[in-house]
């Protein structure tokens, strides 16, 4: 059964090894992306794997009633939201969501914080992100009105009525809106695999290290 336990969990920790090379592949591809020259976002409707993890640029004019707030979002150890103001690109009837960056949240929850949005046009830079479907919520409710949990698209422009593209921009430009921009780089994912990889060699030698307790203890036994 030791033997069985072994090769069990030797064969486990490979696969995740496996995993991560694979991904530190991706991850390799995700950082040229992020050193690629900007791409303009057009008005025609985009494909998100082109654009995902690649410094974009818009222009257009921002649609601040359609703000949102992301909730539980964490800077330096205090609670805030994320400011997403939705950008009708120029010379459309199309938007982009923008998410504009972090702001703390007040003593009293029921008090949004008020963040100042740019008039007129404007031009923002930044890195196209695409939002997971795959979210764990307690009530469906999170995704409506201008508190939300999660940003999922289909709830977006359902409660909206915007045509936004598929993609969300972490903008990196900065005016002097009061809003504290500090994005975490593309991240593959290598080092979780890594660490499975580890639970699972250690999970073998400690069977390894059992097994031969007991053995030996057995021997000392049948010696006496």
């Amino acid at each position: 059964m030791a033997a069985i336990g072994i090769a069990v969990t030797l064969s486990l920790a490979n696969w995740q090894l496996g995993r991560a090379a694979e991904k530190a592949g991706k991850q390799e591809s995700l950082e040229k992306r992020a050193n690629e020259p900007a791409v303009r976002v057009p008005v025609t409707v985009i494909d998100a794997a082109d654009f995902e993890f690649r410094t974009v640029e818009v222009s257009g004019r921002f649609e601040p009633r359609h703000t949102i707030y992301l909730d539980n979002k964490i800077s330096a150890g205090k609670v805030g939201f994320e400011i997403v103001t939705p950008l009708r690109i120029d010379e459309s009837g199309r938007y982009v969501l923008i998410n504009r960056g972090w702001v703390a949240a007040n003593r009293k929850r029921s008090e949004l914080p008020v963040v100042a949005t740019p008039s007129g046009r404007v031009f923002i830079t930044g890195t196209a992100v695409v939002p997971g479907n795959k979210i764990l919520e307690l009530s469906e409710q999170t995704g409506e009105g201008a508190i939300r949990q999660n940003l999922v698209l289909d709830r977006y422009r359902e409660s909206s009525g915007l045509d936004v593209q598929p993609i969300v921009i972490q903008q990196t430009s900065a005016p002097d809106d009061g809003l504290l921009r500090r994005w975490a780089r593309p991240d593959a994912g290598i080092a979780k695999h890594q660490g499975y990889a580890f639970q699972w060699f250690a999970l073998a030698l400690t069977i390894l290290v059992i097994y031969l307790a007991l053995n030996v203890k057995k021997c000392s036994i049948e010696a006496e």
